[in-house]
């Protein structure tokens, strides 16, 4: 059984929280099956987006880096992935040590 995107940005958001890491919705998706971006806010001034891809290799879902830089300019790729897919979940993770929790067991 699959798990839906809401089900999926709620334990995940759960996650984060029973660390004290704060990440909060920036964009809700389609519920059922939209696809979820993870920015990770360093607050330096600089993020990274991860989407989640299959691996051709290994045949995997592994989280992968859509874009990394200057937080502006990864929100304006994230604006444009949105602009493009209007089921798209966006969650922002802000964390100073980077942890996004995304390479965790049940998170893949």
């Amino acid at each position: 059984m699959k798990l839906t995107a809401e089900i999926w940005v709620s334990a995940y958001l759960t996650r984060l929280r029973l660390i004290e890491i704060p990440a909060f919705i920036v964009q809700r998706g389609d519920g059922t099956a939209g696809a979820v971006l993870i920015k990770l806010n360093t607050l330096d001034g600089q993020a990274c987006c991860y989407q989640r891809s299959f691996d051709l290799m290994t045949g995997d879902r592994k989280w992968m880096v859509l874009v990394e830089g200057a937080e502006a300019d990864v929100d304006a790729s994230i604006a444009k992935q949105c602009s493009f897919d209007p089921d798209l979940w966006v969650i922002e993770v802000e964390d100073k040590q980077g942890r996004h929790l995304l390479d965790e067991p049940g998170l893949d």
